[in-house]
């Protein structure tokens, strides 16, 4: 069995410089179908966008960890964002990442990542922890950190949700959202390869998918004001495919937060969906 390096956790990777673009901001908010005009614009990032400036970190912080050799059994598990304000274009931003948590199971490995990044007067942006699931192996070993909880309260369900959103994933989604995004894990764009590495074929990047979702809340909830986000999170329960169609249910919940799931044919593909809006 490949051994996992819980001596890796805490440890920092080298910081990453990203600049900040309004054509880049407009490029992510069109992979993501993203009706906000002001994303579209450039005039401000959307919410998931956070994930790119920190995309070149998280798999190294990961693979600091887990064997190398499983990254093609590395799937999206958990993602969680804490968001301190909006990026915006001009911002340059310089982002790290440390795995903090390995936890072994049966069914496969979770290793939790988080990372910050911060602008050029040294304030924080955005914190992220961010799971990656290696399936089908069991590192033997639980330690670290968990991932912070957002579960969704089942008594929710004994009311009907607050909004439902339907969306399509186009055919072409994850060929417009590998450059958006700068992912370009082979399981989103080459058939062949993801369906070696056990996936029925190509399948949604799971942040674009989160991206949809990120939308539906701020256009039912939030006026389409990203600013008013303080905190996104999700699982990713099953994967996504090209040409299927979403619907994101929504519920509030505390004051301020909101509780969502969404579905391809009744089946749930993110689950534990968590939004929190100031007013």
């Amino acid at each position: 069995m490949p051994e996992f390096d819980t001596a890796g956790l805490g440890q920092w990777t080298d910081p990453d410089v990203f600049e900040v673009t309004a054509d880049r901001i407009g490029q992510y908010a069109a992979a993501t179908n993203d009706p906000i005009q002001r994303h579209l614009d450039g005039e401000v990032a959307p919410p998931v966008f956070g994930i790119v400036p920190v995309f070149n970190s998280l798999v190294p912080a990961a693979l600091s960890v887990a064997p190398p050799e499983l990254l093609a059994r590395l799937v999206h598990g958990e993602q969680d964002f804490r968001f301190h304000r909006p990026i915006r274009p001009g911002d340059r931003l310089t982002s790290r990442a440390k795995p903090v948590g390995v936890h072994g199971k049966p069914n496969g490995t979770a290793v939790l990542v988080y990372t910050e990044t911060v602008d050029a007067d040294d304030d924080l942006v955005n914190e992220q922890w961010m799971t990656a699931f290696f399936r089908k192996v069991d590192a033997g070993v639980t330690t670290g950190d968990l991932a912070p909880s957002h579960a969704f309260d089942e008594s929710l369900r004994e009311v009907d949700p607050a909004a439902e959103v339907k969306a399509h994933v186009d055919d072409d989604q994850t060929f417009r959202y590998s450059p958006a995004s700068g992912d370009p894990m082979p399981i989103h764009l080459d058939d062949e390869l993801a369906k070696m590495a056990g996936l029925p074929g190509i399948i949604a990047h799971g942040l674009c998918t989160m991206a949809f979702t990120s939308w539906a809340v701020l256009t039912e909830f939030a006026d389409s004001r990203v600013e008013r986000l303080g905190r996104l999170a999700v699982r990713f329960a099953k994967p996504v495919l090209p040409g299927q169609d979403l619907t994101t249910r929504i519920w509030p919940g505390a004051p301020g937060s909101f509780a969502f799931e969404t579905t391809v044919d009744g089946e749930t593909v993110i689950k534990d969906g968590l939004a929190e809006l100031t007013s």
